[in-house]
């Protein structure tokens, strides 16, 4: 299949301006051109572009990813090995923040009973109380704010570890189906997208479809939210708002 080079930054997630730099420092040059010059892709440009960004997520400058790259010893069954090693590392410690930072920007202010050393060993470095202010202005007068707030004053530092638990659980599983290519509208991906509304309402607030749907909107439009959720895996944001939209359609 051949992708104009819009379609192929619209698929990646990344700027047309980025793909032509790509082009002139040969990190990634289109296959074809049209008979007027334009850029045109293939499947294997759009597999160069993934290991590519992989790499760019890791940290890796684009000179080292050239290098790598054109390593004629590797092959892509390597690159997708290494890349899965180092991201493994890294996805396990952006798990243990997921509780902490969806619940600080969706809910309350985390009226947290815990000793210092427990919050550490809870939330690590990440402050839950870095966005109360906002948290409390955005949805203080509503009932699930309300709610949010009686159930964390009641839990424990156990209370704490069992939810960071199940999310890391429920993470690893919807960045494994969205590496395996099933479609955000798979019947796997919604009952991934059902699990995440029913974490959410056993654990801080009545998640409603409505209220669900919302929120998978704020994902994609409020750059925190898609910043915290590419850093777990590139198009987890997108992913996630879509399998949300299309379970709470599927079951209304």
């Amino acid at each position: 299949m051949v992708y104009t080079v819009g379609q192929v930054a619209r698929l990646a997630g990344v700027t047309v301006r980025t793909l032509h730099h790509y082009d002139e420092i040969g990190l990634l040059s289109p296959s074809g051109r049209s008979g007027t010059g334009y850029r045109r892709y293939d499947d294997a440009d759009l597999e160069r572009l993934q290991h590519i960004r992989y790499y760019r997520e890791l940290g890796f400058p684009l000179e080292e990813i050239a290098a790598i790259l054109g390593d004629p010893a590797s092959d892509p069954t390597a690159h997708l090995r290494r890349q899965h090693e180092l991201l493994t590392v890294r996805i396990k410690r952006l798990q243990e923040m997921v509780t902490a930072i969806e619940f600080a920007m969706e809910a309350s202010k985390m009226n947290i009973q815990l000793t210092p050393e427990e919050r550490f060993e809870v939330f690590g470095d990440f402050d839950p109380d870095a966005h109360a202010e906002e948290a409390e202005q955005r949805w203080g007068g509503s009932e699930a704010y309300r709610e949010s707030n009686r159930r964390v004053s009641r839990y424990t530092k156990e209370d704490w570890l069992r939810i960071k638990a199940e999310n890391e659980d429920w993470g690893r599983r919807i960045v494994a189906l969205m590496a395996s290519g099933a479609p955000a509208d798979s019947p796997e991906a919604m009952e991934l997208a059902e699990e995440h509304r029913q974490l959410i309402s056993r654990s801080f607030y009545e998640c409603s479809y409505e209220i669900h749907t919302g929120l998978a909107d704020m994902y994609l439009a409020d750059e925190r939210f898609t910043g915290h959720y590419e850093a777990i895996a590139p198009g987890l944001t997108a992913y996630l708002s879509e399998a949300i939209h299309a379970n709470a359609i599927s079951r209304a």
